[in-house]
């Protein structure tokens, strides 16, 4: 379990270094679902997600011995993005274990952070086996997506913000992929908020935490083929579930036409841009799968690293 403190020190390690990113608000969104929305635009985040945060935290608590040991993670993009320039700014090496389809542009921009990236098919192999023997091989310090109290407690700190910069809120939406930023929001949420009902979102096609959930166990499905690539895991973190479960009310889920339905009110409504693991959350909230008329209701924004050809052709069709 993470505490309120382990947000508040992740919150000093970050400040001057991770964004204080704003707060969007739309009267259009506002309208649209009947309800106050915030959304926390953490696609204008380092790197282009909140993964910045946790990563720079997790390394930024390390050891000068464990940093010259360099760092290792598994990773679909934005959490090896985040770790490879978190290791640069430490000047640590960064070991990354990519997906061989991983969007092609957070392949470049993790290599481009200077990180080395080994490839692994994400069907038909297990990610953490892998690590675990990388780093058994390599001997570098590993930094988990969102099994590691560093990185949940980073994440807390975009709640942390968003409650700071909004107000206290009634609804939180969060997206949801093995848990991190779930468990860390709802972490500061309690503390800041506490009436605040977090909901987290993940893709219909991977329910894997609500099914979760609902049987009281971690309950581990086949990776799910959808467009949110960012939450294509088979099951919740086994550090972030406990926290899930004692904290979050509920988890939603929006279908892949939905997410691309929100990916184009933030375009053409609010003129930014969201990955669809970025625009899960929103998706959610305007497809009317969850009751906030009337409500104060702060939506993260996760990540907005989509290359423009991918976001046309998902627009488009």
């Amino acid at each position: 379990m993470i505490g309120y403190e382990d947000v508040e020190a992740a919150a000093e390690r970050i400040e001057g270094v991770a964004h204080r990113t704003p707060v969007l608000t739309s009267r259009q969104l506002d309208e649209a679902t009947g309800a106050q929305v915030f959304l926390k635009a953490e696609n204008l985040q380092r790197i282009g997600a909140f993964k910045f945060r946790g990563a720079y935290n997790a390394v930024a608590s390390l050891s000068d011995d464990e940093r010259a040991a360099g760092v290792a993670t598994a990773s679909s993009g934005n959490h090896a993005q985040a770790l490879a320039l978190a290791a640069a700014l430490h000047g640590a090496k960064a070991t990354i274990l990519m997906p061989e389809d991983a969007p092609a542009n957070k392949l470049a921009a993790t290599r481009g952070y200077g990180a080395e990236v080994i490839g692994f098919d994400r069907y038909a192999s297990d990610r953490e086996e892998l690590l675990a023997a990388l780093v058994e091989e390599r001997g570098a310090i590993p930094v988990h997506p969102y099994d590691d109290p560093r990185v949940m407690a980073g994440q807390g700190t975009v709640a942390k913000e968003l409650i700071e910069q909004a107000g206290p809120l009634d609804v939180l939406l969060v997206c949801v992929g093995g848990g991190g930023l779930l468990s860390g929001c709802a972490t500061a949420a309690a503390a800041l908020s506490p009436d605040t009902r977090v909901i987290g979102v993940e893709p219909e096609a991977g329910d894997d935490t609500r099914q979760s959930l609902a049987k009281g166990e971690r309950v581990r499905i086949p990776v799910p083929r959808t467009i949110a690539d960012g939450q294509q895991l088979p099951t919740p973190g086994e550090l972030t579930f406990p926290v899930v479960q004692r904290l979050v009310s509920e988890i939603a889920v929006a279908s892949d036409p939905e997410i691309v339905a929100a990916m184009r009110f933030l375009f053409e409504r609010m003129k930014t841009v969201a990955e669809p693991s970025g625009a899960c959350a929103l998706a959610a909230l305007l497809a009317g799968r969850v009751e906030a008329k009337g409500l104060r209701v702060g939506v993260t924004i996760s990540g907005g690293n989509v290359d423009a050809e991918r976001f046309a052709k998902l627009l488009a069709e």
